[in-house]
């Protein structure tokens, strides 16, 4: 016993051991929220990311001082990073090959369109460009997801984790609206069911409630919805790359690890090799769903992580402009998925 108390000192004694001691309380705690925002979404219903950040902007005050900041900030970058990164588990290029040339479309015109429009719509509310780009891209691409993602490579100020807060919460609060009001959109205008699954993917914003509203109306719509979806997420890729191209213009990166000259996170690499040696058949099914899970656990910490940083009153400070862009980029996302398919 002795041994192993004198090599535990060692170990804490080193820098790596200094480091893992002061991110384990922190890291416990948004452990423990994470797994308290999981029990409630399982028992409860909703999504589990929104009650990830309710209860972490609920314990705001841990992040300011104390044992736990080191460890707070180590599930807002470090755990962030690696959970998109192992998003790629989810995606294999035959799955999108095998939705036909019509959503394929429709997603390559949306989601650029979306973002473009997020932009425009965003400088004439006199909102910063940045954020502008990231509801932009939250909501045409994967919700929270992709907020997650474009924020990594987006110029860092004082404002940027406030407004990913923000995009994060509203994105996700749109998404189950729209998971419960869209169903009833397809009905409404009678679509087929292949159409029906290609509007649900197409314009719902997070993954787990465009499988909630697809499956609630069918086998068929569900797989439909779920496969144009993946379709989205796999946007990801070349989206993130193209703004960190632009952003490497704008000034440092929160997450800006990646040597100079090379402007893309070393995360969003991982991403893309993941991608292809899932595609490639090189990730055994259930190293596959370890891996999905794995991410799956990575961005509710970090979530729990990004809370904890935020608070209400800064939330509200931030007015009614960006509510009503990542509105009116529903909408407007919505209104053309829509207008193409019945057209």
């Amino acid at each position: 016993m002795s041994y192993l108390n004198r090599s535990f000192y060692a170990l804490k004694a080193t820098p790596i051991g200094q480091y893992l001691s002061n991110i384990t309380s922190g890291f416990l705690l948004c452990l423990m929220v994470a797994m308290s925002a999981k029990f409630v979404s399982e028992h409860y219903g909703g999504p589990v990311i929104l009650y990830a950040l309710l209860m972490g902007i609920a314990l705001n005050y841990l992040s300011t001082e104390g044992r736990c900041v080191a460890g707070i900030e180590f599930c807002a970058k470090s755990i962030l990073r690696f959970g998109i990164a192992l998003l790629g588990a989810r995606i294999t290029i035959e799955q999108l090959m095998g939705l036909g040339i019509t959503p394929i479309m429709i997603v390559l015109v949306s989601v650029p369109a979306t973002v473009l429009f997020g932009f425009f719509v965003g400088r004439w509310l006199k909102l910063g460009r940045g954020q502008s780009i990231l509801s932009g891209s939250a909501v045409g691409i994967c919700g929270a997801s992709a907020a997650l993602a474009v924020a990594a490579v987006l110029p860092y100020n004082k404002h940027a984790e406030k407004n990913l807060i923000f995009t994060v919460v509203c994105v996700t609060a749109l998404s189950t609206l729209a998971m419960v009001a869209y169903p009833l959109v397809v009905t409404a205008f009678e679509m087929s069911p292949t159409a029906s699954g290609v509007f649900l993917g197409a314009t719902i914003h997070d993954v787990a409630q465009v499988v909630g509203a697809g499956y609630l109306m069918s086998d068929e719509i569900g797989d439909v919805a779920t496969f144009t979806k993946l379709l989205r997420v796999s946007t990801l890729v070349p989206v993130v790359l193209i703004i960190a191209l632009i952003a490497a213009r704008w000034g440092k990166t929160p997450f800006d690890t990646a040597p100079s000259g090379f402007p893309l996170p070393s995360f969003l690499v991982a991403f893309i090799v993941i991608v292809s040696i899932n595609s490639a058949g090189f990730i055994a099914f259930e190293v596959s769903e370890f891996m999905v899970e794995m991410s799956r656990w990575c961005l509710i910490l970090a979530m729990v992580g990004l809370g904890m940083k935020s608070s209400f009153k800064e939330l509200a400070d931030m007015g009614w402009r960006p509510i009503a862009l990542m509105l009116a980029e529903t909408l407007f996302l919505a209104g053309l998925v829509l207008i193409w398919l019945q057209f």
